[in-house]
């Protein structure tokens, strides 16, 4: 598997659908997010001066905005730097949403989280910002719950991103109580002696600079590292096509909590998949925002 780089310009939707959504192979478009307002405004000094007191909690720690800054450049150097600080924009930060759209960049459709009937709960919906220092790594490899695919937007800075192809799981070792993540603590350092398996992985290390997007499939193990101070926006996708195994998660996760939840919430959802899918059907165009 190869993860190309492609200009949003030299590519259409139908291109990317069968190249890539279909046979579940990244994509990082450049240029895509050109649409935004936020393309060259999101920067850590935009960030201090507009909303520098704006606070959100990393290991449950609390930080305002302007302390996160200071810390992933460097100017504060009296404290660990935190990974990952995130703000989910439509709580904490839903000004910024006009400046995120269309989320779709034209490509991340029909995106069935954009419908209202998916606005009720949680089921993987967030727009997050995530905002990393020099050597910030995801803290483990792991997959997107839900089966949802990711969409990645470089706003600032270069972050190296490692993605696996699909069927090697069990190089990775999925964790026995959590099986979106793997045990292996350092994947960079791989102790083969105590994963051997993981010598028959192929790992695929790549580059996304600001102004780039990459696509994620579901089911596609990654991780991600700041190679520098980042800023990025994520939101993820949803539609018929990986609705039958998020529908499948939807019973999972709930029937953890207990049966009667896992029927009122696997009902709930395939009800909102059967609408959204009708609304497929007869072209309807949901907003392009997920507030």
């Amino acid at each position: 598997m190869e993860v190309r780089k492609v200009d949003a310009s030299e590519i259409t939707h139908e291109e990317f659908i069968e190249k890539h959504w279909k046979p579940g192979i990244p994509l990082v478009f450049k240029n895509a997010t050109k649409v935004w307002s936020a393309y060259n405004t999101f920067t850590p000094d935009w960030f201090r001066a507009n909303y520098g007191t704006r606070k959100t909690l990393v290991n449950d720690k609390e930080y305002t905005m302007a302390e996160i800054m200071d810390l992933v450049e460097g100017k504060d150097t009296s404290r660990p730097v935190p990974y990952p600080c995130k703000f989910e924009l439509t709580a904490q930060l839903p000004e910024l949403l006009p400046m995120v759209y269309p989320m779709n960049i034209g490509f991340a459709k029909p995106n069935w989280l954009e419908s209202s009937w998916f606005k009720r709960g949680y089921w993987g919906s967030a727009v997050e910002m995530f905002i990393g220092g020099v050597g910030g790594k995801f803290p483990y490899v792991h997959l997107d719950y839900y089966h949802l695919s990711a969409w990645i937007n470089q706003l600032y800075g270069h972050k190296q991103f490692t993605v696996w192809p699909r069927g090697q799981d069990e190089l990775l070792y999925p964790d026995p109580n959590d099986k979106w993540k793997s045990i292996i603590p350092d994947i960079e350092n791989v102790d083969l002696a105590k994963y051997p398996k993981y010598k028959d992985a192929t790992p695929i290390t790549f580059v996304v600079g600001p102004g780039e997007t990459l696509f994620i499939p579901f089911g596609i193990w990654h991780t991600a590292k700041s190679l520098e101070p980042t800023i990025s926006v994520a939101f993820d996708l949803l539609n018929d096509h990986n609705f039958p195994l998020f529908l499948r998660d939807v019973w999972d996760f709930k029937k953890r909590e207990s049966t009667v939840k896992a029927v009122a919430a696997t009902g709930y959802a395939a009800l909102s998949g059967a609408m959204c899918r009708m609304g497929d059907a007869f072209g309807v165009q949901r907003r392009s925002t997920l507030d």
